[in-house]
Parts: structure tokens; C-alpha cells; sequence
């Protein structure tokens, strides 16, 4: 798998993720909020809530257009935005473990974690220029974008 398919195939992961999560929360945010590793937190807040799912539904939109796209600016900035929220919610969830059982919490790190470390690899997949160049362009002079 080329650099640019593999890139594209992470972002459409990404997205898709964020799809699932935002129209999930929207549609259905009590049965969300019965999730185990959500309803151990403060109480449910329906508004919060909607909010999370808008913004879930809002990444997904930018990083569908990066993979429509595939321009490098684009990229790099969905993921980094995908990255900055990723890390937030594993750091915040680090430290409120205490209601899991020792199996269920390293899950849920485990699942936290690769949401760091996918859009991480691909940031430095995308910082490698020739992910962007277009099939056949090699040698051209053209300059990816």
C-alpha cells in the first residue's frame, strides 16, 4: 500500500469513527450515556451531550475533506485537530479510572491510546511529502502541495 492510499485509508478510519460517535450521541444520547465507560462520570447532561456529538459531527466533515481532498494542508491540519482531541480525552480519562474494574480500564486506555497513536503515525505519514504527490508526477518538478 502506497504512503497516499494508507494515509487516505487513516483518515477515512478517522472519520468514519467520528460519523458513528456523532450521529450516536445526536440520535441516541441516553443510550450513549449508558455506555460503562461513560456513565461513571458526572451525571448525564443531555445539552453536554449534543454539543460532543456536533463537535464529533464536525471533525468528521473536515476529515472527509481532507480524504476528498487529499491536499496536505488540509490533511495535517484535520489530524492535528483530530490529535489535540484525542489527547485531551485519554488525559482526562487517565484520571478518572477509579469506578472500572482493572480489565475494563486498561480497555478503555488500550482503545484511548490508538486513538492517539493512529492519527500520530499519520501526521508523520503526512509530513512526508511524497504521500501527496500524484501518481506518475515523479521527476516533474512539481511541488506537492
Amino acid at each position: 500500500m502506497s504512503g497516499r492510499a494508507a494515509l487516505r485509508a487513516g483518515l477515512g478510519l478517522l472519520a468514519g469513527g467520528q460519523v458513528v460517535l456523532g450521529l450516536w450521541i445526536l440520535l441516541l444520547p441516553e443510550l450513549f450515556w449508558k455506555w460503562p465507560w461513560v456513565s461513571h462520570l458526572p451525571p448525564y447532561n443531555e445539552h453536554l451531550l449534543q454539543d460532543f456529538g456536533g463537535a464529533s459531527l464536525a471533525l468528521a466533515v473536515v476529515l472527509c475533506a481532507a480524504v476528498a481532498t487529499m491536499e496536505r494542508r488540509l490533511v495535517l491540519t484535520a489530524l492535528v485537530a483530530y490529535l489535540v482531541s484525542s489527547v485531551a480525552h485519554l488525559l482526562f480519562h487517565a484520571r478518572h479510572l477509579e469506578p472500572l474494574s482493572a480489565a475494563s480500564a486498561a480497555g478503555f486506555l488500550a482503545l484511548l491510546g490508538a486513538a492517539v497513536l493512529l492519527p500520530a503515525v499519520l501526521v508523520w505519514l503526512a509530513a512526508d511529502r511524497t504521500a501527496f504527490r500524484e501518481p506518475g508526477s515523479a521527476g516533474t518538478g512539481r511541488r506537492p502541495e
